[in-house]
């Protein structure tokens, strides 16, 4: 799933191609997309202008001129193509935006699992969200208050938006490797001083000078993790072995050696 940096990254290329610029027409392409982008909500898109771009945990807000805002969740897989209303459009493209200009903005979705709604002047769609996981008021206090209500462990917990807004799968598993952390640890047990070194292993992980944004699935990014979708190779910090367990679902890749 596109986290935090690779959500930015969409944002700003989004930015690039349609900031100031007016819907000539928006609609949705996929059934399951439909459902929350009607034709009544791509109608009422139409002639408006795109103010600005923002990114909220791994939800992009495409302000209007008018006081609504379009919301996209990439999900899984999502994406955007760029290109020019004439070229033929993406097999898997799963709504479109076109601008007056003649730019098509496409997002694509091979598993057609991602979403665009319509929120409405003073209304919002957006889940309860915790703290951004790349702000600089994400600290110990602040994980040290809401994970104390946490009865899960702190991988889980981590991956909770309403805990800390943008982490998922990935960057929680690589962070807790940063940081030196059993992922199974009780979230309301760690210690303070543990929460602390997690803070700046969150911040180092999400540092584009760290890693750059990319998919898990890009090939020329592949040594980019420590521990992500490593399972039987060699820790790099201590040479143990990264195992795999599943936490909620999902899978959880660290080096038990060295992950205490």
């Amino acid at each position: 799933m596109p986290e935090l940096p690779e959500v930015e990254k969409a944002a700003r290329r989004l930015a690039r191609v349609a900031l100031g610029k007016t819907i000539a027409s928006a609609r949705a392409i996929h059934p399951s997309l439909k459902r929350k982008f009607s034709p009544s909500q791509s109608r009422a898109v139409k002639g408006k202008r795109i103010e600005s771009i923002e990114r909220r945990g791994k939800h992009q807000l495409l302000r209007l001129d008018n006081g609504d805002t379009l919301v996209v969740h990439f999900r899984m897989n999502g994406d955007w193509e760029f290109g020019n209303t004439s070229d033929p459009l993406d097999k898997f493209a799963r709504a479109v935006i076109e601008l007056t200009d003649g730019t098509r903005v496409s997002l694509v979705d091979r598993r057609a699992l991602s979403a665009i709604t319509l929120d409405k002047k003073g209304s919002s769609s957006l889940p309860r969200l915790g703290r951004e996981a790349s702000d600089s008021s994400l600290d110990a206090d602040y994980l040290s208050d809401v994970l104390k209500r946490k009865k899960i462990a702190i991988k889980p917990a981590l991956m909770d938006q309403s805990v800390v807004a943008g982490l998922g799968n990935i960057y929680a598993a690589e962070a807790l490797w940063e940081a030196e952390m059993d992922p199974r640890t009780s979230a309301a047990r760690v210690e303070r001083a543990k929460l602390e070194k997690l803070v700046t292993a969150i911040r180092l992980v999400l540092s584009p000078k760290r890693r750059r944004p990319g998919r898990y699935t890009d090939t020329r990014g592949v040594e980019r993790f420590a521990v992500y979708d490593r399972e039987g190779m060699i820790c790099r910090r201590c040479g143990g072995t990264i195992e795999r367990i599943v936490q909620a679902g999902r899978s959880t890749y660290f080096c038990s050696s060295c992950q205490l």
